[in-house]
Formats: C-alpha cells, sequence, structure tokens
C-alpha cells in the first residue's frame, strides 16, 4: 500500500499592505531622521523621497503612493503650492506638512490647500506616526496650539460678524425648522411667529431645498443634529 501524500503546507498569511509615502525635504539629514521614524512602523514604508516640492509632484505622477508628507520652506516649488499641485492631480492622495513653523498663517494656508495634517518637527517623533494613521483614517490631525488657533480664529470671526455669511439658514428659517421638527402644524407656527400660513410653506420649501431633504422626517432629524432640539 503506498504511502498517503503528505499534505501542502499551509502558506503563510500576508499582512495588510503598507500605507506608501512620498517624503519632501530639502535638507537630506532630516528625510533621513524621519525616513527611521516612519519605517520602524510596519505599517508605515517611505517609498520615495524628494528634494522640493517640484520634484515631489514629478514623483508623484510616476509612483503609487498613499501619503506624501511635505516640508512648507523648499526650493523651487514650496510645501504649499505641491500641495495645491497635488491635491488636482490625485484627489484621493493625503498630505501632511511636516514643519518648523509654529505659524497661524502657514497652518491656515496649508489647509486651504488641501493638507490633512500639520505636524512640527520638534515634535515628529511624538505625532508623526499618529498624524500618517489619522490622514489614512481620513482624519484630520493639528498639534495642540494650531487647534487653539484655529477656535481663536473662529471666535474672532464671529466676533466681527463674519461668521454670519457662511451661515446656510436666516435665523427665521432656523425659527420654522425647530418649530417643524417640535411637530407643530403650520397653522400653528404661523399664528406663533405672527406670519401667515403660506409664508410658513414658503420658508419650509427653502428648508428642503436648502438642505437637500425630503419631508418633515429628515428635516427633525436635520434640526437634532444641529442642536436646535433635543432627540
Amino acid at each position: 500500500m503506498p504511502p498517503e501524500p503528505t499534505p501542502a503546507s499551509t502558506p503563510a498569511t500576508a499582512g495588510p499592505t503598507p500605507i506608501r509615502i512620498l517624503l519632501a525635504d530639502d535638507h537630506a539629514l532630516v528625510r533621513r531622521g524621519v525616513r527611521l521614524i516612519l519605517d520602524r512602523e510596519p505599517d508605515l514604508q517611505v517609498v520615495a523621497e524628494a528634494g522640493d516640492g517640484a520634484e515631489a509632484v514629478e514623483v508623484a505622477r510616476k509612483q503609487d503612493i498613499d501619503l506624501a508628507i511635505l516640508d512648507i520652506a523648499m526650493p523651487r516649488m514650496t510645501g504649499l503650492q505641491a500641495t495645491r499641485e497635488l491635491s488636482a492631480l490625485k484627489p484621493d492622495l493625503r498630505i501632511l506638512m511636516l514643519t518648523m513653523h509654529d505659524n497661524e498663517q502657514y497652518l491656515f494656508q496649508a489647509l486651504k490647500a488641501g493638507a490633512c495634517g500639520y505636524v512640527l518637527k520638534s515634535v515628529a517623533d511624538r505625532d508623526l506616526v499618529a498624524a500618517c494613521r489619522a490622514a489614512m483614517r481620513n482624519e484630520p490631525f493639528l498639534y495642540p496650539g494650531a487647534v487653539t488657533a484655529l477656535i481663536r480664529n473662529y471666535l474672532d470671526r464671529v466676533r466681527h460678524g463674519e461668521e454670519d455669511a457662511d451661515r446656510l439658514l436666516t435665523p427665521r428659517e432656523e425659527e420654522v425648522l425647530k418649530l417643524v421638527a417640535e411637530g407643530h402644524s403650520s397653522k400653528e407656527i404661523a399664528e406663533m411667529l405672527f406670519i401667515s400660513v403660506k409664508t410658513v410653506h414658503r420658508h419650509r420649501a427653502n428648508l428642503l431645498h436648502k438642505l437637500g431633504l425630503r419631508d418633515r422626517l429628515e428635516l427633525t432629524r436635520y434640526a437634532i443634529r444641529s442642536g436646535l432640539i433635543e432627540p
């Protein structure tokens, strides 16, 4: 009787594909240090380097990358300019700014250009790995001082009346939305706000159109999310 065949060995399960990173900085020593921080993580892999923004854009055209880490101050093309180019070239590419500049103006320009995170070189060994992973989860990453700057900027805009221009709904539309969500009829809302039923209907139609909603139920859900009423 012939011997039974030996079972084939089961191939090892491959781990998840590492995040492919492009690192751009005009100082080779900085790139080397950052690479040491990233390459010791099993889920992160620096697959390309660039010495300035223009080179970073060219590399991104030719290589398949998931994440670009860019310095702000670079020759030929700055990190901010490269961020705008890369965002247009590869909309799905995640971009982090790695900089020595704790500067509100640079922070706002970077976010406006398309960066999803802003990391200071002085704390890169602490923050950069977490920033990379947050970026790939499509979550923003800002150091604590940057968060403070954003809040201060928002409060300044509110104080100067600039935030009103960004409001989607008028104060009257918010009043109507709140009352609709609370279950009041058009007639009741008209009496409470001292307006005609026809005007209530017009506000309600405007609300549905502006918010892209279909009915009272969706208006109610929106009012809960907006904090106009409690669930």
